[in-house]
């Protein structure tokens, strides 16, 4: 989608992105502390999480956190206590945007391995859904409270077994979770899908194809922009096509 975001977008946001090392969640971690947004960065990489880190205090942007969660591994208590640290630390939690994910095995569904299935579904599925539950109370102490979820185009596609059930089941969770917030009008849930982009997931998905002239997960950031700040406090229980 086309959109142009205000300089002050997000000021004064705190906002938790998943998957921030990398692709997508970097670019917008990156475009949120730009529209100044103070971001948590979250990811399983520490180096990761630290060039994104350094790229955002050079450019002069509000310092952010690293919490650095591998969510294959981490239990309901981590969920909670990350949601408690929030609280100490910063107040409040305006946004909470969902990048983080693992495409575990491409193969037809009876030949799937079940513990990469089991762990395809927690790091795309289970965790999202955890670490909402966990930071969703103090989102709903806000007036104008955002989470997005990141879909994909290939979710019910042959071969793409527990991703693409997990991408089903994520736009489910999202319409589920809007449509029980809807009456209160405080916490705006949505979805993207980006299409396809230039990121390492699409590079491990499809490695016979040239990423050369795919869109950049900066292209894409625009939509995460919009559904995060005012322009969008109308959307809710959407699945917005980046591109």
């Amino acid at each position: 989608m086309q959109y142009t975001a205000s300089p002050d977008l997000l000021k004064e946001h705190v906002i938790l992105i998943t998957g921030a090392g990398s692709g997508i969640g970097s670019a917008v971690a990156q475009a949120y502390a730009r529209h100044g947004a103070t971001v948590i960065l979250l990811d399983k990489k520490i180096s990761a999480l630290e060039h994104v880190y350094d790229d955002i205090v050079a450019a002069g942007f509000a310092t952010p956190a690293l919490y650095p969660l591998d969510l294959k591994g981490a239990n309901i208590a981590d969920y909670d206590d990350l949601a408690d640290s929030i609280r100490e630390n910063f107040g409040h939690l305006d946004g909470l945007v969902h990048c983080a994910a693992s495409l575990g095995q491409i193969a037809p569904v009876q030949h799937q391995d079940p513990v990469v299935w089991l762990e395809t579904l927690q790091i795309n599925l289970t965790a999202p859904y955890l670490l909402t539950r966990a930071c969703l109370v103090l989102m709903q102490q806000q007036q104008h409270a955002s989470i997005i979820f990141t879909s994909d185009i290939h979710k019910d596609k042959a071969y793409w077994s527990g991703y693409g059930i997990a991408k089903a089941g994520i736009e489910s969770l999202s319409k589920q979770l809007a449509d029980e917030l809807e009456n209160e009008g405080k916490v705006r849930v949505n979805s993207i899908d980006p299409g396809k982009v230039k990121t390492p997931l699409h590079s491990r998905a499809f490695p016979g194809i040239d990423p050369t002239n795919l869109p950049t997960p900066e292209d894409v950031v625009s939509s995460y922009l919009y559904l995060m700040g005012k322009d969008s406090f109308s959307i809710n229980g959407q699945l917005i096509q980046a591109q």
